[in-house]
């Protein structure tokens, strides 16, 4: 389990750097990636749902992104994108697209639909805690 977590802080760094995230926001955007893959982990090992478990570990990077950015004074985007990337479905693409080369269509179809779900549990947790947020703040205002 700890040595997930630093892979995925680890994995977090580099997409930073490659990002071009602003230096001050680095590590912390490395912790948000890390503790996403970890609810993300614990999640897939209680559900063996990896849909279930990337919604929930996408909703924890989302949600730790808003708190982030608003106490760091940084965009939110410095944080989601960043930590989001250790949990998309990397491996779904590539064997969905291995699966068709080889005219395996039926395998094709199967891993290609569940990387598609898994795809969109993503943008759907972000998408709703986005909201939640907005609605919080402009009810403050």
């Amino acid at each position: 389990m700890l040595t997930q977590f630093i892979y995925a802080y680890i994995s977090t760094v580099g997409f930073s750097l490659l990002f071009n995230i602003p230096k001050s926001a680095i590590l912390k955007s490395a912790m948000v990636g890390a503790l996403g893959w970890l609810i993300y982990s614990e999640a897939h090992q209680f559900s063996q749902s990896a849909i279930l478990s990337t919604f929930l570990g996408a909703c924890v990077v989302s949600v730790l992104s808003e708190i982030f950015a608003r106490k760091f004074k940084e965009a939110v985007t410095v944080f989601v994108i960043p930590g989001i990337l250790p949990l998309v479905p990397g491996s779904g693409m590539y064997n969905t697209m291995l699966a068709l080369i080889q005219q395996n269509f039926s395998t094709a179809a199967l891993i290609g639909s569940e990387t598609i779900f898994i795809a969109g549990s993503i943008a759907v947790a972000i998408l709703l805690v986005s909201s939640f947020t907005r609605l919080i703040f402009l009810k403050k205002i």
